[in-house]
C-alpha cells in the first residue's frame, strides 16, 4: 500500500491499495473511494477486549474495513478536525503510544490496545483522561494531529513537560505520565492548569500545537451566554 497526505489544514490521506490489501478506519472516516473496494462494518474482529479498548480510548464501537479483493483501488480518509494526519510505519518491536481518540486508519495488520497512565488520580482530573492508545504490529497507522505536529528525539533520561493537551504520540520506549504542577502560586496564577504531561526518554515524541480543547476554550469567549 502507498499513500499521499494532502489538503492541510483540512487533510485527507489517500491510500492506493493493491489486490489483496485491506485497511481499517474509524466509522465515518472514509471520504471517497473508487469502485471495486469491498466495505465491511463491524467490531473489528477483536472480540470483547477490542470493543472495550475502543470504548475506553475514545473511539467508536465500530470499525470499517475496506478490501481490494480483485484489483487495485483508491480510498481517502479525512481528519476529524483542522490539523495534520501523522503516518507512522510500525515494524515488529516498534510500538507507538498516542493520545485518546487519535486513531484514524491503519493497515489491518496493526493492532490497537489501551494503555493506562501510571498516575490514575492525576489522569482522571487532568481533563485529558488517563487512557492512551497503543499501536503495535507491522504496517502503517494514521493518527489525527490537532494543529501542527512537532517532534523531538529524547535521550535516555531526558524529559519534556507539556500542557496535557499538547501530547500527541510517543514511541513506547518513552515513559508518559500526568503530574500536578508544583507550587500553589503556580497552580493559581500560572495559567497552565493544575496538570502537565511528562515524557521521559529515550525515544521520539510528537506534540500538537493547537489541541481541540484550546480551540473550544478560545471560541467559548465569543459564544452568547445564557
Amino acid at each position: 500500500m502507498t499513500y499521499n497526505i494532502a489538503g492541510a489544514p483540512f487533510p485527507v490521506v489517500i491510500c492506493e491499495l493493491n489486490a489483496g490489501e485491506t485497511v481499517i478506519c474509524q466509522a465515518g472516516a472514509m471520504a471517497w473511494m473508487t469502485g471495486g473496494l469491498r466495505m465491511k462494518s463491524g467490531f473489528g474482529g477483536k472480540g470483547i477486549g477490542g470493543i472495550f479498548s475502543r470504548m475506553m480510548s475514545g473511539e467508536s464501537l465500530f470499525l470499517n474495513e475496506y478490501a481490494a479483493e480483485t484489483g487495485s483501488g483508491t480510498i481517502a480518509f479525512r481528519a476529524e478536525a483542522p490539523g495534520e494526519i501523522l503516518a507512522i510505519r510500525l515494524g515488529g518491536t516498534k510500538t507507538i503510544l498516542a493520545q485518546r481518540g487519535a486513531f484514524l486508519a491503519s493497515e489491518k495488520s496493526v493492532k490497537m490496545e489501551i494503555a493506562l497512565q501510571k498516575s490514575l488520580g492525576a489522569g482522571l482530573f487532568s481533563g485529558e483522561g488517563f487512557v492512551l492508545q497503543r499501536f503495535s504490529g507491522n504496517g502503517l497507522v494514521f493518527i489525527n494531529i490537532d494543529g501542527t505536529a512537532v517532534d523531538y528525539e529524547l535521550a535516555a533520561g531526558e524529559t519534556m513537560l507539556m500542557d496535557t493537551g499538547t501530547f500527541a504520540a510517543a514511541e513506547d520506549s518513552v515513559s508518559v505520565d500526568v503530574e500536578m504542577v508544583r507550587g500553589i502560586g503556580n497552580m493559581i496564577a500560572g495559567g497552565e492548569g493544575l496538570f502537565l504531561t511528562r515524557a521521559r526518554g529515550p525515544g521520539k515524541i510528537w506534540m500538537q500545537t493547537m489541541p481541540l480543547s484550546n480551540i473550544a476554550k478560545a471560541l467559548s469567549r465569543f459564544l452568547p451566554k445564557r
